[in-house]
């Protein structure tokens, strides 16, 4: 099978993650990857280094029919079975280009939780029939994907998953370079300083928790974004650069988590299924987290690995927070689990599995 993956900016988020290991797993045995982008970045650059025939198409909105018409030839020229697409944009035109060389298949993953509007919903009713599959990373993700006009038959949930190897790190780099001693309750995050992510309301949720903790205790928000002064501000305002760091853009992500004893998620919104929460488990974390998009999936009775609140309630954020920071058998329970969960329900090959079946039931293979 000749597979394409397109998508519109090349960067290092959860998407690209996606796709990188769906290349590194299949490409030159299952499958022969190419690679279709607008935006350079990263992940270009990881395709490249994989050997991955690459191209750069302008893809000016869902209806640019230069660049459906630019993509099909690419596909016909290549012989390309599948393109597997992973925003609205990119599969307008991927359904475009299989319009013009039926030949060539559209599969698109929905990686978003997010309300469109009517003209959304009257072009998905007029689109999406079109794609031959659509893979939701989450079950919120397909609910909005059908009140979005898109036939709930088409839709198969495959969620993200992480390999089990485990990347090495240090548990007390992080620990010494902010002077933390080995009793101090350290909760974490990594995210990208949006209002999405609502660190604001994680903020809050710290100043309500400083009331009631008695141990000593750290907040390391690492990430950057065009939120980063509003948060610092925040943060001088209640009085907690003690307690709260804000670490800036960090490639020792893993050293941050092996240094944690909480991972927490605040997202208001636009949250599908986190790699950096599954990351977080894999390092035995339990978690505290929003009940936004996917986090339901991640944090429920069955995985049993943390706890899931309301997006807003400082208190029950801060109660959560509390109660780990306090109960040390909670606390081995929850990392137990969630450790457990990545093993099973989010084990990367066995969703690489589920969407190489994805791609053979599209073409007609066994």
């Amino acid at each position: 099978m000749r597979i394409l993956y397109l998508i519109n900016f090349a960067g290092k988020a959860g998407t690209e993650k996606y796709v990188y290991n769906l290349v590194k797993r299949f490409n030159k045995t299952e499958t022969e990857c190419y690679f279709a982008f607008n935006e350079g970045g990263p992940l270009a650059e990881q395709m490249d280094d994989l050997g991955v025939p690459c191209f750069q198409i302008e893809m000016k909105s869902p209806f640019d029919f230069k660049a459906a018409r630019r993509l099909a030839a690419i596909c016909k020229a290549n012989k390309i079975d599948i393109i597997h697409s992973h925003y609205p944009r990119e599969n307008y035109i991927a359904i475009l280009a299989h319009m013009l060389y039926p030949k060539v298949k559209a599969l698109y993953t929905c990686h978003l939780t997010l309300k469109t509007g009517i003209s959304w919903w009257f072009t998905n009713k007029l689109m999406t029939p079109h794609d031959a599959k659509i893979i939701a990373v989450c079950n919120n993700a397909k609910e909005l994907l059908v009140s979005n006009g898109v036939n709930p038959k088409k839709i198969d949930v495959i969620f993200n998953g992480i390999p089990e190897t485990e990347v090495p790190a240090d548990p007390t780099a992080v620990r010494r370079e902010f002077g933390l001693s080995d009793d101090t309750f350290v909760i974490s995050i990594l995210a990208r300083y949006h209002m999405s992510k609502g660190l604001d309301f994680l903020v809050d949720s710290i100043a309500a928790l400083d009331k009631k903790i008695k141990r000593d205790y750290v907040l390391l928000i690492a990430g950057d974004g065009e939120y980063f002064d509003a948060v610092k501000e925040q943060i001088a305002r209640l009085g907690l650069e003690k307690h709260i760091k804000q670490l800036g853009f960090r490639s020792d992500t893993d050293n941050i988590l092996a240094a944690s004893d909480v991972y927490v998620n605040s997202s208001k919104c636009y949250e599908a299924l986190s790699f950096a929460i599954l990351e977080a488990m894999a390092r035995s974390l339990p978690l505290v987290v929003t009940a936004a998009g996917g986090n339901g999936d991640i944090v429920n009775e069955k995985t049993d690995c943390g706890f899931i609140v309301p997006y807003g309630d400082t208190e029950a954020f801060a109660d959560a927070l509390y109660r780990l920071s306090e109960d040390e058998a909670l606390c081995r329970r929850f990392a137990a689990n969630a450790k457990k969960a990545t093993q099973t329900t989010f084990n990367l090959e066995n969703v690489l599995q589920k969407t190489l079946a994805e791609y053979k039931s599209i073409v007609g293979e066994e």
